[in-house]
Parts: structure tokens; C-alpha cells; sequence
């Protein structure tokens, strides 16, 4: 055996080494987050029992070709918002987590297409002005009544000033009689939470 396959093997084994590596720290820091989130619910009063893996709503527009895992699915007990899934993204410039709030939808299941929404920050000055006003994009009736919610733009102005300055998205999931509400991952206030149980209750007449 020459020194270039020797090199090759020994070159396989520290990639294979490494894969494992990143893959065990990634497990563990997915169920660190999922038991930061449970515990901050507990915490505000919010508590859900932790479902089981392998859940149907934990595979959700998930595939094991997405770089995407579900690091744990929370049942809350009261509200608009039914489940939220930890979602853990692996990609070449490492590991993100978002949270996927999940929403019982089955009314979007008709034959009109359905389409995402998200939401739109309009600042004083670009890119680092302060936020002064929000506008949701997409789809047509979702978006309307929206916008026409005072009261959730209040709350949403607010948490932007203080702790809350991500993004939303809304996707519509009708193979599954779910809508997902994605944020990045970050313990919600109380007031961020019930902002996003407002966007769910819409949801669910919509």
C-alpha cells in the first residue's frame, strides 16, 4: 500500500470522525434548547407536556434533505396556537434554531391557493433606523386582516423596541391541516407570545 492511499484512509476516517462529532454536538445542543424553551414556558405560565418523537406534526415540511430537525414538539394547553416545534437548520456555516408555532388549520384545505406571508418592518432611516410602522405581504386576505389589527401592530411595535426584533413567517401547510408561524428561535415575553397567539387566532378564521 503507497503513502497516498494510506493518506486517503487516514484522511476518511477524520472526516467520518468529525461528521459524528458535529452530529452528537448538534443533539445535544437541540435538546438544550428544547428544555430552555419548556422551562421558560413553565416559567410564564405557558407550559405544554412534551409530546413523544415521532410525532406526525413534527415531520411538517421537514425531510431529511433540508438540513432541517425537529429537536422536540411542545402541546400548549390554552390559546390560538396548538404545538410549537424547536427546529434545528445544519447547513456549511453551522447550526441556526427557529421556532415553528403550529396552528390547527383546517379550513385551508380548499381548492384556493393558499400562499406565505410574512411580515414587513418599516424603519425611520434603512437598515438600522428605528421601526416605525408594519405591513404583512402575501397572501391577499390573510394579509388584509392583518394589517387592519391595531392592536397586534401595537403589540408588535412594542416587543420590537424591547426584546423581539425577528422576523415572521407565515406558511399554510394544507397536506397536514396545519399553518406554521416561523420566528427565529428566542424566549418569548408574554407580550411577544400573545402577539403571535393573535396572528394564530387569525389564522384560524381565515
Amino acid at each position: 500500500m503507497d503513502w497516498s492511499s494510506i493518506f486517503s484512509i487516514v484522511m476518511g476516517a477524520l472526516v467520518a470522525i468529525g461528521l459524528s462529532l458535529a452530529l452528537r454536538k448538534r443533539k445535544k445542543a437541540g435538546l438544550l434548547k428544547r428544555e430552555e424553551f419548556c422551562q421558560h414556558l413553565e416559567e410564564t405560565g405557558m407550559e405544554g407536556p412534551l409530546l413523544e418523537k415521532g410525532s406526525d406534526q413534527e415531520k411538517i415540511r421537514l425531510s431529511r434533505f433540508s438540513g432541517q430537525r425537529s429537536e422536540g414538539i411542545i402541546k400548549l394547553k390554552d390559546g390560538n396556537i396548538d404545538l410549537v416545534n424547536v427546529i434545528s437548520v445544519t447547513s456549511q456555516y453551522g447550526t441556526s434554531y427557529f421556532l415553528d408555532y403550529l396552528v390547527k388549520s383546517p379550513n385551508i384545505t380548499g381548492k384556493r391557493l393558499l400562499k406565505k406571508t410574512r411580515l414587513i418592518r418599516k424603519r425611520s432611516q434603512p437598515f438600522w433606523g428605528k421601526v416605525v410602522a408594519i405591513e404583512w405581504r402575501g397572501d391577499e386576505s390573510l394579509a388584509q386582516s392583518l394589517n387592519f389589527d391595531y392592536s397586534l401592530e401595537d403589540k408588535l411595535l412594542q416587543s420590537d423596541a424591547k426584546d423581539f426584533r425577528g422576523n415572521i413567517w407565515i406558511f399554510p401547510e394544507p397536506k397536514h391541516e396545519y399553518t406554521r408561524i416561523r420566528t427565529a428561535y428566542s424566549l418569548p415575553s408574554p407580550e411577544v407570545f400573545k402577539a403571535i397567539d393573535i396572528i394564530a387566532k387569525h389564522i384560524k378564521s381565515w
